[in-house]
C-alpha cells in the first residue's frame, strides 16, 4: 500500500508543476485574472494532497487506513481539481463544465473525508500508546 500512496503522491505532485506552469504560462495570455487564481487553486490543492499521499505512506497506520485514504484523496483531487481546471478553462473548450460544476464540492467533501479519516485514526493511536 505504501508503494501505491508514494506513486499516487509523486503522480499528484508531477502533474501539478506541469498543468501549474502550463496555467502561468500557456494559459495568461488566454485567461483573465479570475480565471487563473482559480486555476491556481486547483494547483495548489492537488499539490498539497499529493504531499499528503506521501506522508501517509510513512505514518504507521492500518492498511485498511492507507487504503481508504488512499481512494478518497485519489478521487477527490480529480474530482476537486480536474473541474476547478475545467471551470477555469471552461470559455476555451467546446465542454460546458458549468453542467458538471457539482463534482467540485463532492472531490471536496472526499479531501475533507479523508483529513478526518486520518485526524480520527492518529486520536485513536495517541489513545493506545
Amino acid at each position: 500500500m505504501n508503494k501505491k500512496l508514494q506513486i499516487a503522491g509523486a503522480i499528484f505532485g508531477l502533474t501539478a508543476v506541469i498543468i501549474g506552469a502550463f496555467g502561468a504560462h500557456g494559459l495568461e495570455k488566454v485567461l483573465d485574472a479570475s480565471d487563473i487564481a482559480t486555476f491556481e487553486t486547483g494547483v495548489k490543492y492537488q499539490m498539497y494532497h499529493a504531499l499528503l499521499l506521501l506522508l501517509v505512506s510513512l505514518f504507521a497506520l492500518s492498511e485498511k487506513t492507507k487504503k481508504t485514504v488512499l481512494i478518497l484523496l485519489v478521487t477527490g483531487v480529480i474530482f476537486f481539481s480536474g473541474s476547478i481546471y475545467g471551470l477555469a478553462t471552461n470559455e476555451l473548450t467546446g465542454f460546458d463544465f458549468t453542467t458538471i460544476a457539482l463534482i467540485t464540492p463532492l472531490g471536496g467533501a472526499l479531501l475533507i473525508i479523508s483529513w478526518i479519516v486520518l485526524l480520527v485514526q492518529f486520536i485513536k493511536g495517541s489513545n493506545n500508546g
